[in-house]
């Protein structure tokens, strides 16, 4: 199975083209930097990131030229494909990219990435745990 589920945020707005021929469609290309976490050691973490390419086609691609800024945080689902081609030097060049599927806003309309811009006291926001702060029970048996 081929399947991949990335969160990250686009790391400038998605360029797009428009294939030839009769039924021409929207092709977007946007990068995602997508959080990682490097451990140091038990009590260093350190934030890192990998910088994944994405290709919408047709109407995710439309959707993503009219709604995808960077900075944004989106959630795309989709397939990996691998490809090479040769440069104009002659050397080979190997290509990963996400093929993608789904892709949605991961953060509220009313979030931004520039926090400059207060909110209303009445906006409810998503909380998650970080999975890695909680402390193991020693009575499950997959510790």
């Amino acid at each position: 199975m081929n399947r991949v589920i990335l969160m990250g945020r686009l790391t400038r707005d998605p360029e797009v083209r428009y294939s030839q021929g009769e039924h021409a469609m929207a092709v977007a290309s946007y990068t995602l930097a997508v959080d990682r976490r490097v451990r140091r050691n038990q009590d260093d973490t350190e934030q890192s990131a990998n910088f994944i390419h994405c290709v919408a086609f047709d109407k995710a691609g439309e959707f993503a030229e009219k709604y995808f800024r960077q900075g944004m945080r989106v959630l795309i689902s989709g397939r990996i494909q691998t490809g090479s081609y040769t440069n104009k030097d002659g050397n080979k060049v190997y290509t990963t990219d996400i093929i993608v599927d789904e892709q949605e806003f991961a953060d509220s309309k009313n979030t931004s990435s520039d926090n400059s811009r207060s909110e209303p006291s009445n906006v409810v926001r998503d909380s998650f745990m970080d999975i890695s702060d909680v402390v193991p029970d020693p009575d499950l048996p997959f510790n």
